[in-house]
């Protein structure tokens, strides 16, 4: 697991995984180019997610089509939250959506007019 909370910690491999996750079979050019990193960077990234168990890829001709392999996030999962917890862990997390929601709503009610607004 020490592997997975590592890959974890970084904003850019959480922001990979998810990118990973909305289009399965993402070839690495296709998924650097939403980065404002070198490939190379992205790959050094993509190293630490795979070496972790949470991406694998696969070769389809001179592409690398990568995968989420969500195991190792279900594996830390099940090692803290039992099913008393789930529930909570869940309307917890629902509430929290719910208000990030309702400030972001307020903050634009809120907001003062641009010049262009005008």
């Amino acid at each position: 697991m020490d592997g997975a909370f590592h890959a974890l910690a970084h904003a850019t491999r959480r922001a990979i995984l998810d990118l990973v996750r909305a289009a399965p079979g993402r070839g690495v050019g296709e998924l650097a180019r939403h980065f404002d990193v070198s490939r190379i960077a992205v790959m050094n990234h993509l190293a630490v997610l795979e070496a972790a168990g949470l991406v694998v890829s696969q070769k389809d001709g001179r592409t690398r089509r990568l995968y989420l392999n969500a195991a190792p996030i279900r594996m830390i999962y099940d090692r803290w939250i039992d099913q008393y917890a789930d529930y909570w862990a869940g309307r917890a997390t629902a509430l929290k959506y719910a208000a990030e929601h309702a400030a972001q709503q307020d903050a634009r009610k809120n907001a003062k007019p641009t010049e262009n607004d005008e």
